[in-house]
């Protein structure tokens, strides 16, 4: 069994002033000590995902703000090396490769944890909200709940698949959709949808991809998309998916994009008895009132054509670990840019301005 010597301070990205005006700075925090269920790991990657923007915004109203738990690191994109062992933990040993996810800790013992909806628990705690996150590079996790990397997947693979891969893997299992059937990916270049696009192929779907620019384009073609629409050149998007998949509109939309327009649009894109599939967080704004438009259509529209939504959350336990077998072989590989810590500010502000096409990494190591 490897040893490891435990430095007592390490690097993180630190978040000030945390709401509308926060800051992100990399400064050196100290490194927790596990207790005796825990694990303590050191992170070699750690992905960006929107819902970090969310929490140091503190513009979530449903969530609890991480200042208030005195959390100054956000993140839950984790994937590195267990270096200590709680006293208590038996079936983790020194040197497993371990995962991070959104979920930090459940109880394990409601119906929601026994029925596969561990996620939705009342007891559930969050990683880079309640509990320090992985923009630090020494963390601790649960053993309990703490996920293990397979072989054949990199930490640079695996760190985004905690979250986007499993969320968006989540999402397609909840839809029902099955082979032969259209999958329609609104925000298909993103970090959450360019995995689904893999997922959905990989489960023999028909893709087709709705997002913007030509690298995004670009990155869809390349993973699997039939066809591609491009709402920054097509006018009636709606209309040209519905002409794509048959005629008749697809079976299922997974909308992982933000925007209010792609919420509105979403229900006219599917066949009779189709799916909405709500995965991408919108702001909390007033339009979030009665009467605003929140995810869909006139319900008249819903009745005529039996529609179904659904929002979905991150993935579980399980789907994470599924999620990440379908990485282990080549079905799903993540496309990633990477950054070093000391870059994380301006990679953080890439992805709020929506610069980004797949995901961005963090390499604690460069």
């Amino acid at each position: 069994m490897p040893s490891y010597e435990i430095p007592t301070t390490c690097p993180a990205g630190v978040v000030t002033n945390a709401g509308p005006n926060f800051t992100l700075s990399i400064a050196t925090v100290p490194v927790p000590t596990p207790g005796p269920t825990d694990l303590l790991i050191r992170l070699n990657a750690t992905g960006i995902c929107y819902s970090d923007i969310h929490y140091m915004l503190e513009d979530l109203p449903m969530m609890p703000s991480m200042s208030r738990f005195g959390v100054r690191s956000p993140g839950h994109e984790g994937a590195g090396v267990v270096v200590a062992l709680g006293s208590a933990v038996t079936n983790w040993s020194l040197g497993d490769r371990a995962g991070i996810k959104p979920g930090y800790d459940v109880c394990f013992a409601c119906e929601l944890c026994w029925g596969g909806l561990e996620t939705y628990c009342a007891e559930g705690t969050q990683t880079g909200l309640q509990h320090a996150g992985t923009y630090q590079q020494y963390i601790v996790s649960p053993a309990r709940y703490t996920t293990r990397i397979p072989e054949g997947v990199s930490d640079f693979e695996a760190a985004p698949v905690m979250c986007a891969g499993a969320t968006i893997y989540n999402s397609l299992k909840q839809s029902g959709l099955g082979p032969g059937d259209w999958a329609v990916f609104v925000g298909a270049g993103g970090g959450v949808g360019h995995m689904g696009v893999q997922l959905a192929k990989a489960m023999g779907m028909r893709v087709v991809g709705v997002d913007g620019g030509r690298d995004k384009r670009e990155l869809c073609v390349k993973l699997g998309c039939e066809a591609f629409v491009d709402f920054l050149e097509t006018k009636e998007v709606a209309k040209e998916v519905v002409r794509i998949t048959d005629g008749k509109g697809a079976h299922g939309v997974f909308v992982t994009a933000t925007s209010k327009q792609a919420y509105e649009t979403a229900p006219f894109m599917v066949r009779v008895a189709g799916r909405v599939m709500c995965v991408g967080l919108r702001k909390w704004t007033l339009e979030m009132t009665p009467g605003g438009v929140v995810a869909g259509a006139d319900p008249l529209w819903f009745v005529a054509k039996n529609l179904h939504i659904m929002g979905t959350a991150v993935g579980s336990m399980l789907d994470t670990q599924e999620a990440l077998s379908y990485a282990a072989r080549g079905l799903l590989k993540p496309s990633y840019e990477k950054f070093s810590l000391a870059q994380l500010p301006e990679a953080v502000d890439k992805l709020r301005k929506g610069q980004v096409a797949g995901r961005l990494v963090v390499d604690f190591n460069s």
